[in-house]
């Protein structure tokens, strides 16, 4: 009996499967229960997209057989979600609808959905988006008239004889225009540029002809006198030049003064305090230390040389002095020492 059992159990699916092949078999392209109709029957071949001649051509078409309501709408006055809709107690599943506002006569396609009725208020609900489009204040019912919409699709065919193109519609008639032989001309190489002259001739009036002939006149003359007077003064400055050479002027050797260099420029001195001494440098190297007071010496101002202990170690500060004026300084500081500064009371350590 467990045998049996098991292989009962075990049919079931292929059952199943074949019940269900059966009854898909059996549908038509909708859905329905179709039945078998004769070989011979005539049915009508769908319009492939691309048949010559024809356009499909789709529109919203009305269908207040399905659904239709004339009643009074309202909206809350906060803002919604989901763009522009309405809703009505009476609807089973959303629809596409065009909502029109009796009022004013402004409509808008937009979606239908299902409002409980327990809701207290008109019948219809609008939202937000749908209430600016059609002019509905917050909280003041408006009557609006909402049916469901189905698009549809239209073969438009055309007849191809009868057809008109709107690129040749969009052209003018053809304007006519009359061929007149020309003259022949015979052409030569020597008058071809008095011919390319004549074809590009202007006429000008009689007036403006005129003023451009006397302005022509005018920039003649004034070039023809602005030559006279340049070759009258290149005469005078040779004839001049000759007299000069005649004479036998002295030539000016002027290589001297060129050779000469420019003089420096003065800085104004101020008188440094009695005893004033000017700060060198510190220098680690005794050596450079002196090499430093010597130059300074030999430029005709004293220095000398200071030992002195900073931070466990030797060094040696060279001090010139003492000092009259900031001139010294000046002459310091083109020594090479530009770091050269005033200190006062120097004299008595020395």
């Amino acid at each position: 009996m467990t045998g049996k059992v098991f292989l009962s159990a075990k049919r079931w699916p292929i059952s199943l499967a074949l019940i269900t092949a059966m009854g898909l078999a059996a549908c038509d392209e909708n859905g329905e229960f179709a039945f078998p109709t004769s070989e011979g029957a005539e049915t009508q071949a769908p319009v492939p997209a691309n048949a010559p001649n024809q356009r499909v051509q789709s529109s919203d078409i009305e269908r207040p057989d399905i659904f239709e309501v004339t009643d009074r709408g309202l909206w809350d006055g906060r803002p919604s979600l989901g763009g522009v809709w309405v809703a009505h107690p009476d609807v089973q599943d959303p629809d596409r609808v065009v909502i029109r506002n009796t009022e004013n006569g402004r409509s808008i396609v937009g979606a239908l959905f299902r409002r409980e009725r327990e809701n207290p208020g008109p019948l219809l609900q609008v939202s937000s988006d749908a209430a600016e489009e059609l002019g509905i204040l917050a909280g003041s019912p408006t009557e609006l008239n909402v049916i469901v919409l189905r698009r549809e699709e239209t073969v438009i065919t055309t007849d191809p004889a009868n057809a008109e193109n709107p690129v040749v519609a969009s052209l003018e008639a053809p304007v006519t225009i009359e061929a007149e032989p020309l003259d022949p001309v015979e052409a030569s190489e020597t008058d071809g540029a008095a011919t390319a002259a004549a074809a590009t001739a202007v006429v000008l009036p009689p007036a403006l002809e005129a003023a451009t002939a006397a302005a022509e006149q005018a920039a003649a003359a004034t070039a023809s006198a602005t030559q006279t007077a340049t070759e009258t003064a290149a005469a005078a400055v040779t004839a001049d030049g000759e007299d000069d050479a005649a004479e036998g002027a002295e030539t000016i050797d002027v290589s001297a003064v060129l050779a000469a260099p420019a003089p420096e420029p003065v800085v104004p001195t101020e008188p440094l305090p009695q005893g004033s001494t000017a700060q060198i440098g510190v220098f680690s190297v005794e050596a450079n230390a002196g090499g430093a007071a010597q130059t300074i010496i030999a430029s005709g101002i004293q220095a000398a040389v200071l030992p002195e202990e900073l931070g466990g170690r030797t060094v040696w500060r060279v001090i010139a002095g003492p000092l009259t004026d900031t001139g010294q300084i000046a002459q310091l500081k083109q020594l090479g020492f530009v770091d050269a500064f005033v200190i006062e009371d120097e004299a008595d350590e020395e």
